[in-house]
């Protein structure tokens, strides 16, 4: 419940106030850039009857979007029979589940993160959140444009965030934000470039926007399955599982 209400008051801070009704939480931000613009289900133990009707008002906006996005169904919120139905119910309503992430947290202390490799630099300006968001579309197979234009002139990450690029040798290669969030600190928007993968950039500029943040509290992030592990040693752990819908005829993942 709690990885539910965090994604409604971190997402809906990307530009979209939150909307919805009858069962369903629309936080759409119109951004070029699909992560950003979600929907979820707002009840808990959802039965299965339910949750076919909620899938129908679902599956009906996402298709009326010009923009790609997801619909985020939490597992833990659903009924045992809602959650063994689940494949077969959204495939009734023309959607699929294009891929499977974890909400996660845990109490954790970072000491002063260091990489051998990497310069850390806070965003601070225009030309850094471009910076930003290039490195997110580019880790997801999207043009370098679209999250140019999904992430300038976000308060989200300039103003609440404590949001941080890694560079190595001069080149920006990856990128993390910390939000705070009530008492909580939400990870954001962590990414590498694919061709700068598997050298410990994620975990190391990750640590560096908690350390940043602040002494706090509780960390929680929303993770693929690919950023599980990096998350992981950084003392988090899995709370619920999350799947990502989409029209079953969506082109790609990410909007481009």
């Amino acid at each position: 419940m709690e990885s539910r209400d965090q994604l409604v008051s971190v997402w809906g801070r990307l530009g979209a106030e939150p909307s919805g009704g009858d069962g369903v939480d629309y936080l759409w931000a119109g951004s070029p850039f699909g992560l950003a613009n979600a929907i979820t289900l707002s009840a808990q133990d959802i039965p299965a009857e339910d949750l076919s009707e909620q899938l129908v008002r679902a599956a009906a906006f996402l298709r009326e979007q010009s923009e790609g996005g997801y619909l985020w169904i939490f597992d833990d919120l659903l009924s045992p029979r809602a959650r063994q139905e689940l494949d077969e119910r959204a495939a009734a309503t023309g959607l699929e589940i294009a891929f499977t992430g974890y909400g996660m947290d845990g109490e954790t202390t970072v000491d002063q993160p260091h990489h051998p490799d990497l310069e850390f630099r806070r965003v601070e300006t225009e030309d850094d959140l471009r910076t930003y968001g290039e490195i997110n579309a580019l880790a997801y197979d999207a043009p370098a444009s679209v999250g140019q234009q999904a992430f300038t002139g976000s308060p989200l990450l300039l103003d609440d965030a404590y949001a941080v690029i890694g560079y190595r040798d001069g080149r920006p290669v990856t990128c993390a934000a910390a939000v705070s969030s009530g008492d909580v600190l939400v990870v954001a928007f962590v990414a590498t470039l694919a061709e700068e993968s598997r050298r410990g950039y994620g975990e190391a500029v990750t640590r560096q926007a908690i350390f940043g943040a602040g002494p706090h509290r509780r960390v929680l992030a929303h993770s693929t399955a690919e950023g599980r592990p990096v998350l992981e040693r950084i003392g988090l752990r899995a709370t619920s599982t999350i799947r990502f819908l989409q029209p079953t005829f969506a082109l790609d993942d990410l909007g481009a």
